[in-house]
Formats: structure tokens, sequence, C-alpha cells
């Protein structure tokens, strides 16, 4: 089942009762003018079984303790915004799986040649994924950049990866020649810093299902950075939200704060189309199978992790 991806941009009272998550909208519970028939209408349920990501992005939202918790025995990836309403923390369980200690042990003992394996697929497929996107939406040549992931070695130690990365920002959105990919820098790169948050909360949730530790990579390194592991895995995922935004600028400029309507088509990241081991999938469901297989190649049982494919 595809779980829902809910967004909170206005004030709420989330409570549970149960197990249902309650919505309730506080204007419209303060207002006693307001006929009870409407009052109670206006009071949404949703089973916390059927949500995988929740992003609270208002100041006067209020949750109770018992939701918290009920969403974490979900496995629910939790993220909440700052004062300039960008995603700035996530909540994931403790606990996601019922072997992860072993899952564990064999993650944190993966040998170094593993490890740098696994990043060479990694990157094979960031690239092609970006080459086709790129060659879909501006027509440019993309053998320089097909020739870069065929000749990714374990490790990436030619760096490839920041080779092909540096063609295809300077030439991927075709009103803005040279643009240059950073955290601080001029739209789009707010809403690819949103599209990626989201991207981020759905490969630690699906790692945390597997049974795997999100701190633990198997390239990036930071002692400050909690989710290494999601940040590796979701490389070649990245340019699916790439190609989200792309459609979304057709239809729009991007203004440098961003409004809840794109925020909201943001959300339909979990619900993609991408397709993985020949078969078509939405991008939750694919990511889960990427993290199952990651496990297996921690666990000696794959040499190769699944990941999707841009057409």
């Amino acid at each position: 089942m595809i779980k829902k991806t809910l967004y909170f941009g206005n004030p709420a009272y989330l409570s549970l009762k149960n197990k249902q998550l309650v919505i309730k909208i506080p204007e419209i519970e303060r207002n006693k003018e307001l006929p009870e028939i409407i009052r109670k209408e206006s009071v949404r349920t949703i089973p916390i079984e059927d949500i995988g990501v929740v992003v609270l992005d208002h100041k006067e939202i209020t949750i109770t303790q018992s939701v918290i918790a009920a969403l974490l025995d979900n496995t629910v990836a939790f993220i909440t915004c700052n004062d300039k309403r960008m995603p700035t923390g996530m909540l994931l369980p403790l606990q996601g799986n019922t072997i992860q200690n072993e899952r564990f042990r064999n993650q944190l003992n993966a040998s170094l040649p593993l490890k740098k394996q696994l990043w060479q697929q990694t990157i094979k497929a960031k690239i092609e994924n970006q080459a086709f996107v790129l060659h879909r939406n501006t027509g440019r040549s993309i053998a320089n950049m097909m020739k870069m992931a065929k000749d990714v070695r374990s490790g990436d130690p030619d760096n490839y990866e920041a080779q092909a990365a540096a063609y295809y920002w300077k030439n991927i959105f075709k009103n803005q020649p040279n643009f240059v990919r950073a955290q601080e820098g001029e739209a789009p790169n707010n809403l690819l810093n949103y599209g990626y948050a989201i991207l981020r909360a759905i490969v630690a949730r699906a790692l945390v299902i597997s049974g795997l530790l999100p701190v633990a990579g198997i390239h990036h390194h930071n002692r400050y950075n909690d989710y290494c592991l999601a940040d590796d895995i979701m490389e070649p995922y990245r340019p699916f939200v790439d190609q989200l935004i792309i459609e979304i600028m057709k239809n729009q400029d991007i203004p440098e704060t961003l409004t809840i309507d794109l925020k909201q088509q943001m959300l339909s990241i979990p619900v993609l189309d991408v397709r993985i081991s020949g078969r078509r999938s939405p991008l939750m469901i694919a990511v889960s199978q990427t993290t199952a297989g990651l496990a297996k190649c921690f666990n000696g049982e794959s040499r190769k992790i699944a990941y999707p494919e841009i057409e």
C-alpha cells in the first residue's frame, strides 16, 4: 500500500483516537457561533497505518505525545520546519525491524571494498539518471556523461560524480544558463532543497524499516550528520525530484519564498512513477526495494543494489 504524505501549513490540533490521527482546525473549534454540524464536519481522521511522511510547517500546530508515539511506532518520517518554513529536523523510530541488531552488525562490519563497490553502483546510477533528465529537457549531448557513468571505478576515485554534476547543473535549466547549485543560491535552489528534504525523509524511513542505521554511510562521513547513509542512497533518486521541479517551472516562476501551493506539489514525490528492476513502481516503494537490497549486500546475500532508471 502507498503511504500518505501529510502537509500541515496552517494552525492545526493533532490528536489520536482509536488508532486514527484526528485533525482539528483551532479557528473553527473556537468559533462557538458556527453550527455544531459544521464544526463536526471540519474534523478529519486518517488511520495512522496509512501515513508514511508528516510535514509540520506552522508555529501554531499542536500535536499530542500519543500522536508522536503512534507515528513512530508505525515508522512514519516526521519532518519539522523552521522560521523560514524550510525543513529543519526529522524524527525516526529507534527500532523498525525485528532483526535490527544483526543487520546493524553486518552494516557496521561491512568491508571497505564492499562499500566502495556499492558507491560505484550508486554514482553510476545517479549520473545515468541525470543524463537522461538533461537530454529529455534540453536535447543537449550527454555522451560525456554516459562515458563518465561507464568509467566510474570502485569508490569513484576520479570524482566523476562532481564532474557530471558540474555539466548537469550548468545546462539543466534552459532559462538560467550557468545555474549554480547551492543551498543558499537563487531559485529554484530553494525548491530543490525542499524536494531533497522530502526525499531524504523517505529514504531514511526505508532504511530504518530495512533494519539499517541511517547514520553509517557507505561514502558520506560527517560526525554532525545523522543521515549519512540516507544521503548516499538518495543520490540516484535526486534526478526524479529535478524532473518534477522542471515540470513545475514550465507553468510558473519559482519565488524566493516558497508558497504553500509549491510545497504541496512537492508532496507528490513519494508517488512519482519510477522504473526499478524492470517494473514500474511509486518512488516510495522503489526506495524500499533499494534499501532492502542494500541490507542483503551487507548480509552477504548480494553484491548489487537495485536503483531506479529514468527512461
